[in-house]
């Protein structure tokens, strides 16, 4: 392990303005995304809109500062034949791979899971560096509901968690730790705080027992927010403050930098939140986004799989990037949107 290479990439990673890109969804998932764009789940038809994005040069190289990458996307090569992991480096962004295998029922504890895929990690990992992989992900799944989450789940994912990102860093891979608390149900933004400092303190206590670097390493997190069926949903204020507020309780001054999952979060209320945290400012690390759905969900639309919407899609693309780059700073507002329209 070289410290002071991962730290420098787990820095550029979280560099003021920039976000990372989330594009690992499994194949399974993407079929979800093209279902409802009336798009056919191919392996080309993957590549050619993830290239797509990748070739939307303004928003890669001024407001992207990463790649999280699919098994599957990190081997293949754009139309043209140059390799998608070049064009990602040529922006002068950093590709990453997504490298948990999913998850599994945990024993004895019904509705709960736990994310696998640590066997012969320690190989994979050597591939996706030698392919040009600088960075990791790992997500942990924790589900808020009656009796859930255990300590045994709680447990078992933070464990899981360490034993991934220590693999990472022996491999010259930053880790992006990821343990999610859904904001699937009906609780309210004070049970998220609660669930969530658990989970963030079970989290960074395996990573000290399992001798993780912490310089080294990217959070990723969900913030404090309503349960989607909750009726009482927390105002952007709110889930500013107690975010923050939970974040300086559980995460060490140390860790370089932290990118919020969106959740399920629409495209402008994540925007609006991570604007919110970074306007509260005196923060020991930096907040950015690691975005799926909400930096990804008008370019699908826009593109819906057709060549000739490519612009429109990669117009798409920049603009929400771009509204995430100003509320990494803090400099977002409402009517930036609205200009846009």
């Amino acid at each position: 392990m070289n410290l002071a290479d991962l730290n420098k990439v787990a820095v550029a990673m979280t560099a003021p303005g920039k976000g990372i890109l989330a594009a690992d969804e499994s194949t399974g998932t993407i079929k979800k995304r093209f279902d409802a764009i009336a798009t056919e789940n191919t392996e080309d038809n993957r590549r050619d809109y993830r290239e797509m994005m990748f070739r939307t040069a303004e928003a890669m190289k001024n407001h992207i500062s990463g790649v999280i990458l699919y098994d599957e996307t990190i081997w293949q090569k754009a139309k043209d034949g140059t390799p998608l992991v070049d064009i990602i480096k040529a922006a002068g962004s950093i590709p990453g791979i997504k490298v948990d295998e999913g998850v599994k029922p945990l024993p004895n504890c019904p509705g709960e899971v736990v994310t696998v895929g640590l066997d012969k990690l320690a190989d994979r990992l050597t591939k996706y560096y030698d392919a040009g992989a600088r960075f990791a992900k790992w997500r942990a799944v924790i589900d808020i509901g009656q009796g859930m989450p255990t300590f045994s789940c709680i447990h078992a994912n933070a464990h899981a968690l360490a034993r991934y990102a220590a693999l990472c860093q022996a491999a010259n891979i930053v880790p992006i730790v990821e343990p999610e608390v859904l904001m699937d149900g009906a609780h309210d933004i004070d049970r998220c705080v609660d669930v969530t400092v658990r989970v963030l303190k079970e989290t960074f206590q395996e990573l000290y027992y399992n001798r993780v670097a912490l310089e080294g390493i990217v959070l990723k997190p969900n913030m404090a927010i309503s349960g989607k069926k909750c009726a009482k949903q927390a105002s952007v204020e709110e889930v500013a403050e107690k975010t923050v507020k939970m974040l300086k309780e559980c995460v060490p001054a140390a860790v370089p930098g932290i990118a919020f999952l969106s959740g399920g979060q629409s495209d402008e209320a994540a925007t609006a939140h991570l604007d919110a945290m970074n306007r509260i400012g005196n923060l020991p690390w930096a907040l950015t986004f690691s975005y799926g759905r909400a930096l990804q969900a008008a370019p699908q639309k826009a593109w819906s799989g057709r060549s000739e919407n490519v612009a429109a899609a990669q117009r798409a693309f920049m603009h929400r990037a771009k509204m995430n780059s100003l509320a990494a700073l803090g400099q977002w507002k409402a009517d930036m949107e609205k200009k846009a329209a």
